[in-house]
């Protein structure tokens, strides 16, 4: 069985921002992205520039968390 479990938005916005810190992204895009993340507003109805500064951020992040599971894979 499956739980699900309430997390408000203040915390999903902390939790998401912590996570893209981590791996190097822009404080301020961290914060921006977090926001946009953590409210899961559909696509529909984010705006353009909401969407490509998501696509961007998270496109960073990837990148980054690849290079680190390729590092410590190895440990």
């Amino acid at each position: 069985m499956q739980r699900k479990f309430f997390i408000s938005v203040e915390k999903k916005k902390e939790l998401f921002h912590t996570e893209l810190i981590k791996c190097g992204v822009d404080y301020q895009k961290a914060a921006q992205v977090a926001h946009i993340l953590a409210l899961e507003k559909p696509d529909e109805l984010l705006t353009e520039k909401e969407i490509e500064l998501t696509k961007e951020v998270c496109q960073e992040w990837l990148t980054h968390h690849k290079r680190l599971t390729s590092i410590f894979r190895d440990y």
